[in-house]
């Protein structure tokens, strides 16, 4: 979705969803580059918000609000509202804008008992009934954010498929990726107070995912570029994270953790320093030496000889 993020805004989708129309306006995914501001607005329609990647913050009315990963909001009709990425990490946003019109009953199901009530509606009044109940929870929600504790960015991502690969029944993927939006989004408001939901502090969180992976694939060619995206973050963001944690940058971190295991192997192996350094993500024995001696004041052949006599 982050090659065509407005790919689905071309569709004209449309659908009755019970006694209600539905409009979809726009779907699709956009990213706020650092310190982007949207000034105070607002729209006729619903507009529901939903961060998969950074933070900024956002002022619904006359409220701000802090933004992360995995968080949701929305705008309701005629509600004013600001939005502000964090000024040093960008900011994505997954983003419904829809039209909900109440309709005419003329095609509702005969009440029960009438003469002419039809043997099968098939759903049609379960259908009524958990749109007017979705609908009428949807114009009474706070103006706050919560968790997307019910994954309603998976349907973004549901529908975008569905359109790229160009499946059969794209047309009722899309309305059903809509409808579970809805339904997902008040169920994530109706399950209780989420304020007191620990959050992460990224940055500390991106930083071990980056460390564990460096210790679990040191002896492969690494780059800060692979270990970016790995965390999905940029590069630059990444490096500033390294720096912030170790005072020091991605690269010495990378060296650290292979000198402690060439360390540990010259001490109790009898491996070649060709080996040795090949085995531990070094390129030839001779860049080793140099690294080496840079980082401990040694060679490799003479950390061998003393700390094998120092175990003997």
């Amino acid at each position: 979705m982050l090659e065509q993020g407005h790919a689905l805004d071309r569709l004209d989708v449309e659908f009755r969803w019970g006694h209600y129309g539905i409009r979809m306006l726009r779907f699709h995914h956009t990213t706020f580059s650092p310190g982007k501001i949207v000034s105070f607005h607002k729209h006729s329609e619903f507009e529901f918000h939903y961060i998969p990647r950074g933070k900024g913050k956002v002022i619904l009315g006359e409220v701000p609000y802090a933004l992360q990963e995995g968080m949701l909001y929305l705008t309701g009709p005629n509600l004013v509202h600001y939005q502000e990425a964090d000024a040093l990490e960008a900011m994505d946003e997954l983003c419904l804008h829809i039209d909900i019109v109440k309709l005419d009953h003329d095609e509702a199901p005969r009440e029960e008992g009438s003469e002419s009530e039809p043997s099968c509606d098939w759903g049609r009044r379960s259908e009524i009934a958990e749109a007017e109940a979705c609908i009428q929870q949807l114009k009474l929600l706070p103006a706050k954010p919560v968790l997307d504790q019910y994954r309603a960015m998976e349907c973004f991502l549901n529908a975008y498929r569905a359109w790229y690969e160009n499946q059969p029944g794209l047309f009722t993927v899309i309305k059903q990726s809509i409808i579970q939006i809805l339904l997902r989004t008040t169920r994530a408001y109706a399950s209780g107070p989420q304020t007191d939901i620990p959050s992460r502090n990224m940055k500390q969180y991106r930083y071990k995912l980056a460390v564990q992976f460096i210790k679990d694939n040191y002896m492969e060619p690494l780059t800060l570029e692979v270990v970016a995206e790995r965390v999905q973050i940029s590069p630059r963001q990444l490096q500033r994270i390294f720096r912030d944690h170790t005072g020091g940058t991605f690269s010495e971190y990378i060296e650290h953790v292979r000198l402690t295991h060439i360390c540990n192997e010259l001490s109790l192996s009898d491996q070649t320093i060709d080996q040795i350094a090949f085995q531990n993500g070094f390129s030839s024995a001779n860049y080793l030496h140099y690294v080496f001696k840079r980082k401990l004041g040694s060679t490799p052949m003479k950390y061998r000889d003393q700390h094998r006599r120092l175990t003997t």
